[in-house]
């Protein structure tokens, strides 16, 4: 075999002139994604397909249903059950469950306006917050990994256990406010116009230019790159979207203007952008986000390879409860209070049921944090939408209910027609 030839093998399809690679072609990216169609990787395709096809179905029905101040609250409907579904995801992809996550949320709740009714500042209020999240993840955790108590058994416990410690706190039948003007403003206050724009805008450019920046590193490498067609259709959705949404929430949407005018993207919209970025980077850039998802696809295979799989779950444990604490700092900012009931009722299984529907497997090993986020909006969008088309409070329960059962039933189809092994 000649030198060139050889070359070329190890190369993996460089194109000859330098040894640059070739960009991938539109036929082939189109092949390449119907092949993992086939294998069952479909991400998070359903639910993007299901999110457009309901908010398409619930404006027919309502053209109310697409107004900026709808839009707007669904964003702040949605945003806790997204931060604790984000934290379950880390869980989920181990292949265990959190059923405490929703509880977790309201005993952080709890102890965020504890302490500043007790005169702290709110620096310290956060931190004691997200401090209380990482303990009661810390102790779920060691019980789950090191004595090997089931997480179901363990977060069941924690579940009934939590439920008791808001009791204790908030006391039976009572309700703290919440007094801190800067906590409220998290889930009630709005960016100046400009500076939505500002971030939308710098927003996208930063995503063209991670991108091209990522293209020319694989190039340095020799790895193949992907379609430069799908990458600039990619820029493109994502620009409508962004700056789409950006020109629809920055319409007046309050009622009254004389009594207040509301404006701007709601301030959660870049905190949880913030977030997304990161613990997507946690997942997809780093080593301990590789250990994650070889624990979840195989814990033995990962424990061969030298990973420390029991510290691997303790510290997604304790991520996912201190999202979950995250997210009962926006209850307690957007109702302005906290009562026994934070948390609870159907908190922890909207949150489940978006980490599943987002595109998250419930068997470990497949998932992502945007899939949190698309799952997040999905039930937010049925949770708003659904009394629209159906007015008995049992059939929208029923329905809800179903969308889950659906999507379960996708992710053990699709894994079964992933090849084993």
């Amino acid at each position: 075999m000649s030198t060139a030839a050889t070359t070329g093998q190890v190369s993996g399809g460089l194109a000859g002139q330098g040894g640059r690679p070739e960009s991938e072609s539109l036929r082939e990216a189109l092949s390449r994604f119907r092949g993992q169609l086939s294998g069952g990787n479909i991400g998070p395709l359903s639910s993007i397909l299901g999110l457009v096809s309901l908010f398409a179905l619930f404006t027919a029905l309502d053209e109310n249903f697409a107004s900026p101040g709808n839009i707007a609250n669904l964003i702040n409907q949605s945003a806790a059950v997204m931060f604790i579904a984000m934290g379950l995801v880390f869980v989920l992809l181990l292949g265990e469950i959190d059923l405490a996550a929703g509880f977790t949320a309201g005993v952080a709740a709890a102890v965020l306006v504890t302490v500043l009714t007790n005169g702290r500042p709110t620096i310290v209020a956060v931190l004691a917050t997200l401090a209380a999240g990482a303990v009661i993840g810390l102790v779920i955790g060691i019980l789950t990994a090191y004595l090997r108590i089931p997480s179901f058994v363990v977060t069941l416990a924690a579940f009934l256990a939590l439920q008791g410690v808001l009791l204790a706190v908030i006391g039976e039948g009572g309700t703290i406010r919440q007094p801190d003007d800067t906590i409220s403003d998290i889930m009630n206050g709005n960016l100046p116009v400009w500076l939505g724009w500002v971030l939308a805008v710098v927003g996208v450019l930063a995503f063209v230019v991670v991108g091209l920046l990522g293209r020319m590193s694989r190039a340095r490498a020799g790895l193949p790159l992907r379609s430069r067609v799908i990458f600039w259709l990619t820029v493109a959705v994502l620009a409508v979207l962004v700056l789409g949404g950006t020109a629809i929430l920055s319409v007046e949407r309050s009622v009254n203007t004389e009594l207040t005018s509301i404006r701007g993207l709601p301030n959660i919209v870049p905190i949880g952008a913030v977030v997304v970025i990161g613990l997507t980077f946690v997942l997809t850039r780093t080593r301990f986000g590789r250990h994650v998802f070889a624990v979840g696809g195989n814990a033995e295979a990962a424990r061969r390879a030298g990973i420390n799989v029991a510290r691997v779950r303790v510290a997604c444990f304790v991520i996912g409860s201190v999202l979950a604490a995250v997210a009962g700092i926006l209850l307690a900012s957007r109702g302005n209070s906290v009562s026994p009931a934070t948390g609870g009722a159907l908190t922890l299984l909207y949150a489940v049921a978006a980490a599943v529907i987002g595109g998250t497997s419930l068997f470990g090993g497949k998932g992502s944090i945007i899939a949190a986020v698309l799952g997040g909006l999905v039930i937010a969008v049925i949770r708003n939408g659904l009394p629209l088309v159906v007015k008995e409070s049992y059939a929208q329960y029923i329905v809800t209910g179903l969308v889950l059962l659906l999507a379960a039933t996708v992710d053990a189809l699709s894994r079964r027609r992933q090849p084993s092994g």
